[in-house]
């Protein structure tokens, strides 16, 4: 931000120069070069007023050597002609051809003046009783004028240095009283969302509007503090008061089964079966809980190796299914290059509980007729890519926009809160879910991890 302020502010003294200053230079260089000429034509009209009498009665004239003496100085070449053309008096030689313009002079009978590049000549007739009885020839050297011009052009320059470097000095200190508290606010937004929520933002910097902010943002994490403990807290309060009465009603049910005839063993069985759901409802309750107050710190987790373990910890349970698991992670690459296996950005346990619940739901969903199960990685510069994808029944449009809330199960015996958690896993971490139709029949499930960089010598997860 400090950035684009100075180079706005700076864009915008710039444009205010270049329309001031510069209209304004030009204009005192004009009027600078007016004021020479005029200076020039001056000299010219007093030296042909002191020439005139020179001219008249041809007589020595002490003012008419001290005007040449003053070109001297000036270095100006100076002509007095008379009427024949004849020099009269004369400080150095015109660059000009001087008879060429005395004659000129004396034909049109007014002042003439031509400015060179490096030079301006003035040539002025001079009048005695009525007519014209010579001419005067000046030619003075522009770098006077030139260095006058070059004086103004630095100083404005200089002047429009000056007032850059005060912009660029107060934008960089306006944007750094604005920029550092805001700095300060985004290190503490992530230290909370790191997990840390002691943490709190400085109140006395910056402007009123930024103090403010401060404190409502500190306002906002006592806030949240307060609900995440308490929510820790009525968790670990749920578990301990739901979890100790359903087991202890479930092992009366189990001893009244044992006890009970036949009768009565069809409605003790179903009220079994119907706390075991209770329990997975309860224990998916819970962890849908957790996985909503994720503040783990992240950690480097190896995909290719948590795929690994979790799919050959769920073998057992899809052979009893008659379910195939099959991986499919990127090609090996050549032993001499080193491994190289791709790393995700994840709190500790969340991809192997994510793993968890995609497997169990895609063997839920293919029952006990068989089917295959396929769970693949892919890595890429943007990230990590892992499927899940069954041949199953798959799902609805209608059941997969609701598939992420609570409670939406497909299945009669489900709870609901299987991809429920998953969402809130993958999203909590940065990343990206969306269910699709697996080719042939069945539901893809597509998770996408941004940040992946392809390691060497990476070790297998577990």
């Amino acid at each position: 931000m400090t950035r684009r302020i100075v180079l706005a502010l700076l864009a915008l003294t710039a444009a205010v120069l270049a329309a001031a200053v510069v209209p304004l230079a030009l204009q005192a260089a004009d009027h600078e070069r007016d004021a020479f000429v005029n200076a020039a034509e001056g000299t010219a009209r007093s030296v042909a007023a002191i020439a005139e009498a020179r001219l008249a009665d041809h007589a020595a004239d002490p003012a008419l050597t001290f005007a040449m003496l003053q070109a001297a100085r000036q270095q100006d070449e100076l002509l007095v002609l008379n009427a024949n053309g004849k020099l009269v008096a004369g400080q150095g030689t015109p660059h000009v051809d001087w008879s060429k313009v005395a004659a000129q002079a004396e034909e049109s009978g007014a002042t003439t003046t031509e400015l060179t590049r490096d030079r301006v000549v003035v040539v002025e007739p001079v009048w005695s009783d009525d007519r014209i009885q010579g001419t005067v020839i000046l030619e003075r050297p522009l770098d006077p004028l030139n260095q006058n011009i070059e004086d103004l052009w630095l100083y404005l320059a200089l002047l429009s240095a000056g007032a850059m470097t005060a912009a660029a000095l107060i934008a960089i200190y306006f944007a750094r009283w604005v920029s550092k508290p805001l700095a300060q606010l985004d290190t503490a937004a992530r230290q909370i969302a790191d997990g840390e929520l002691t943490v709190r933002a400085r109140t006395g910097y910056g402007p009123p509007e930024l103090r403010r902010l401060a404190a409502t943002f500190n306002m906002m994490a006592g806030r949240l503090e307060t609900l995440v403990h308490g929510h820790r807290a009525m968790l670990a309060d749920v578990s301990h008061q739901l979890r100790t009465p359903l087991t202890a009603l479930r092992l009366r049910l189990d001893l009244l089964a044992a006890d009970s005839g036949t009768a009565d063993a069809d409605e003790l069985t179903g009220a079994q079966e119907e706390i075991a759901r209770l329990s997975r409802l309860v224990d998916g309750l819970l962890a849908t809980a957790r996985a909503e107050s994720v503040t783990e710190q992240l950690e480097s987790i190896d995909v290719i190796g948590a795929v690994s373990e979790r799919v050959a910890a769920w073998q057992p349970v899809a052979d009893g299914h008659g379910v195939k698991l099959e991986v499919e992670t990127p090609e090996k690459p050549d032993p001499r290059d080193g491994e190289r296996r791709p790393l995700v950005a994840l709190g500790a346990g969340h991809l192997e509980q994510i793993l968890d619940n995609l497997l169990d739901n895609a063997i839920d969903a293919l029952g006990d007729s068989g089917g295959l199960v396929t769970v693949s990685v892919a890595s890429s510069a943007a990230g990590t890519t892992l499927t899940v994808a069954d041949d199953g029944p798959g799902m609805t449009p209608q059941e997969r926009s609701r598939a992420f809330l609570r409670f939406a199960s497909g299945s009669a015996g489900g709870t609901g809160l299987g991809l429920a958690i998953v969402h809130r896993l993958v999203t909590s971490n940065g990343g990206t879910i969306r269910l699709d139709d697996t080719p042939g029949g069945g539901l893809t499930v597509v998770l996408q991890f941004p940040g992946t960089t392809l390691y060497e010598g990476a070790s297998p997860a577990g």
